[in-house]
């Protein structure tokens, strides 16, 4: 079922249009096979990048769409009703070029941004390691200056779009070197947590097999093992130390792509559930006319409807340059868990049914279970807006 949406403008209105034609064709009729054999869609994001979906919500100048953030999640919403793992990456992609887009210099977005943004590099962002994924200040991952630039050394893991992505966000803590000297500006008692631009293709650089996951299979999530590669001192982003302020910046912006993702997931298993209860019959009756099933399939389109209103008001606060980094946990928290409960609970609606391959609600079920951990858990969300009441 197609959700009617109150666009910004008519532009806005045809690029919906666009992106639900395009995502019925190449996503809706792909999903199934790539999720269950996990092999990667090969040139599907050149197919998202010709259609100019890989940088909406940047600035026209440097290749972008120039699009407000609430119109770039509701795109991201159509993308994951046909396909999350894909709507999932395509977050991810936005949320590594935010980094060279909010700090960069003029010279670094000039160089890099148009292509990252046109998608002729597809990006991946790496800040979690073993250790350390909620806690981001524990980071290990060390980038250790020296008259060439900065070697990096160390483990980052969950990376989505690992081994597949052309450049990653990189988050590491800068040492001194023997006889390393800093960037250009950066003093040389300067350290801490960093933030760097790396190529994919950076000698040094590999990556374990892809996780064996619930869900989301037809993208890849991998570790990277870094062992001693170089990065030119030109693929700092930002200064030295400043690494956890970009990045904290950087995921308000990529919970509310995963809320969104989570409202598509949530909403295409409602659809399912209506579907199927429109067509079953018990007792002489469809099974939508039993009162008992009706005011189940009530609460899902509830939880539904209140999971989009919450990353809409966040997303409108991000484009009025409000603050809404409260908005952004209390959106993720509540898509999130609306999305587990909607897909569960569509589960139940077929019946036995439901917990076959032979539907898609039990795929729905196993992706929206993650859309409760990344991005930061939802203990941690819940973390975020204590702390900001407490403030």
């Amino acid at each position: 079922m197609a959700v009617d949406r109150m666009l910004p403008t008519e532009e806005a209105e045809d690029l919906i249009a666009l992106v639900r034609d395009l995502a019925d064709r190449e996503l809706a009729t792909r999903v199934e096979r790539h999720e269950s054999t996990e092999e990667y869609p090969e040139g599907l994001f050149a197919i998202l990048s010709k259609a100019g979906l890989l940088g909406l919500p940047y600035p026209e100048e440097y290749g972008g769409g120039s699009q407000p953030y609430e119109v770039y999640l509701q795109v991201l919403e159509e993308l994951a009703a046909r396909w999350a793992a894909v709507a999932v990456a395509t977050s991810v992609h936005t949320l590594a070029c935010h980094p060279l887009s909010a700090f960069g210099t003029e010279a670094q977005k000039q160089r890099w941004l148009p292509d990252m943004l046109g998608g002729e590099l597809v990006g991946g962002y790496s800040l979690s390691e073993p250790q350390a994924g909620s806690d981001a200040a524990a980071l290990a991952c060390k980038a250790e200056r020296t008259d060439a630039g900065y070697r990096v050394t160390g483990t980052k893991a969950w990376i989505t779009h690992g081994g597949k992505a052309d450049f990653y966000a990189l988050f590491a803590r800068v040492t001194p070197g023997d006889g390393g000297t800093p960037g250009a500006g950066v003093a040389p008692e300067a350290g801490g947590i960093s933030c760097f631009l790396a190529p994919g293709s950076t000698e040094g650089l590999s990556f374990g097999a892809p996780e064996r996951k619930m869900g989301l299979q037809g993208i890849p999530t991998t570790s990277a093992y870094w062992d001693g590669a170089l990065l030119e001192a030109d693929r700092l982003i930002g200064a030295e130390g400043q690494g956890l302020q970009i990045a904290f910046s950087a995921l308000d912006s990529g919970r509310l792509g995963i809320a969104a993702c989570a409202t598509g997931l949530a909403q295409a298993a409602l659809d399912a559930a209506v579907d199927y209860a429109g067509e079953r019959t018990t007792f002489g009756r469809k099974i939508i006319d039993h009162q008992g099933l009706a005011f189940l399939l009530a609460d899902m389109a509830a939880a539904v409807d209140s999971a989009r209103a919450t990353y809409l008001d966040a997303a409108r606060r991000r484009d009025a340059d409000l603050p809404f980094g409260r908005q952004a946990s209390v959106a993720k928290l509540i898509a999130t868990d609306a999305a587990m409960k909607v897909t569960t609970d569509a589960v139940q609606v077929l019946g036995g049914y439901g917990y076959t391959r032979d539907f898609p609600v039990e795929r729905y079920m196993r992706e929206a279970k993650i859309m409760q951990i990344f991005e930061g858990t939802n203990q941690i969300q819940r973390l975020v807006i204590s702390r900001s009441l407490s403030r």
